[in-house]
């Protein structure tokens, strides 16, 4: 979670687990259903996801949105799973930095910071 003039908001996240390189970020007001059908639908219009496996923690949205929507999915506790959330816990003591707090900045302008931070992280892992 990041917050925006102490707004919460719930980073969504695609990683390749081969590569460990963050493929797409985003943020949104809240984590659900449909917030998670929105950041899939950009995750889609940047890459082929038909013969994607997802691998995914047990929220209760993920799994259900996965499988009405067709896609291949296992849900992880360890292994795989797990070298993703490193990248993502990479994100939070980064933004820690900032208390996880973008105070005056727009919605806008704290995404680009993340994506800007992918382009870092992915270049690290070549």
């Amino acid at each position: 979670m990041i917050r925006l003039h102490g707004q919460q908001f719930w980073l969504y996240g695609a990683v390749d687990p081969a590569t460990n390189e963050i493929l797409h970020v985003s943020l949104f007001p809240t984590a659900n259903k449909q917030t998670t059908r929105w950041f899939l639908d950009e995750l889609h219009r940047r890459y082929q996801l038909d013969n994607v496996l997802f691998l995914v923690d047990d929220a209760d949205y993920l799994a259900p949105v996965l499988a009405e929507d067709g896609y291949r999915f296992q849900i992880l506790a360890h292994g795989n799973r797990n070298a993703i959330e490193r990248v993502f816990w990479e994100v939070e003591r980064r933004t820690s930095s900032f208390a996880n707090s973008f105070s005056h900045v727009e919605l806008e302008t704290a995404e680009e910071w993340l994506e800007a931070f992918a382009v870092y992280h992915n270049s690290r892992q070549s």
